[in-house]
């Protein structure tokens, strides 16, 4: 088992190298589709990985808009960030507020007539180590899986036109994948239903999350056949994964010109307060596949979840 641990490390460490080699090499000028006047909103972008998405989305010359629930924290965040000469702006958003939502939308719509890319960063975790409390589980799924999807369906209506497309990019995690190997749903049938596009639905997801949620206030769910670590927040990343190709599926029927791509990403073991500082990957790596799928140039990729760059199965 140590040598599988140790060939496993090793890869990860060559694709990280890979992944920081392609970082170092510049947009060429016929694969920048964007401008000073592309708007990227980053939601939960006062630290972590948000905080580096958002820097590095600034860094490619974008206008970036860095949201946070707290206004200190993110004006401060934002005061970093424009001392070392980058476009951002921040306004305060709480991604479970409907009406934090609704002044948000307005005050985009009033400053920049509209949005080219989301970032959907915002979310929470509880647990650290080998914790594996759903003493949170509401405000987890709450956060990440609803706030997430009350944020899409939001800003829809505010993605500007373009002809490479407006990009919808999900921070997730591979702790929410259907098929993985460990940490998935015991289910088959639920599994089955939720990897078929023809049987996922919305529906479908908020059952899933429902009655889960249900279980937890019961004290049954721990025989309810769901993953056994970090247990409410991958369910609320399978949430988030499956959802994602909802809207990949849905948006897919825009026209020319008004299209919409929608992806998911897992960052890795992050060195974050969420992590408690224990990750083995660094906000910049973290963040790279995340920016990567913000600005792909001519290309639809849609409806995919990726990792280090790399598609990876749901």
């Amino acid at each position: 088992m140590t040598g599988k641990k140790e060939k496993a490390k090793e890869r990860r460490e060559k694709r990280l190298q890979e992944v920081s080699l392609l970082r170092t090499i510049p947009y060429s000028d016929h694969q920048r589709w964007w401008s000073s006047e592309t708007v990227a909103v980053v939601t939960g972008a006062n630290r972590g990985i948000g905080f580096e998405i958002a820097r590095q989305l600034a860094g490619h010359g974008l206008t970036v808009v860095l949201t946070a629930r707290d206004a200190t924290v993110g004006l401060e965040a934002v005061k970093v960030l424009q001392e070392g000469g980058l476009n951002v702006e921040f306004h305060k958003l709480d991604v479970l507020d409907d009406a934090s939502i609704k002044e948000f939308c307005e005050w985009i719509q009033n400053s920049y007539g509209g949005v080219h890319i989301l970032v959907n960063n915002a979310g929470v975790n509880y647990n650290l180590g080998s914790d594996n409390s759903v003493e949170y589980a509401k405000m987890v799924v709450a956060t990440n899986y609803h706030g997430t999807k009350n944020m899409i369906e939001a800003m829809i209506p505010l993605m500007s036109p373009s002809s490479t497309g407006a990009r919808i990019v999900n921070v997730s995690s591979r702790l929410g994948r259907l098929n993985g190997r460990r940490n998935r749903i015991g289910d088959e049938t639920l599994r089955h239903q939720l990897s078929d596009l023809d049987t996922l639905s919305e529906e479908l997801i908020d059952t899933m999350v429902a009655n889960f949620l249900q279980q937890v206030e019961d004290g049954t769910w721990t025989s309810g056949g769901w993953p056994q670590t970090f247990t409410d927040y991958s369910v609320s990343k399978l949430a988030v994964n499956a959802y994602t190709r909802i809207m990949a599926k849905k948006l897919s029927d825009r026209p020319d010109g008004q299209k919409i791509y929608i992806n998911c990403y897992c960052p890795g073991w992050v060195k974050t307060a969420m992590t408690g500082w224990s990750g083995n990957v660094s906000t910049e790596d973290a963040a790279d596949t995340g920016v990567w799928l913000s600005l792909l140039p001519d290309q639809a990729i849609t409806g995919k979840f990726f990792a280090e760059r790399r598609e990876i199965s749901f």
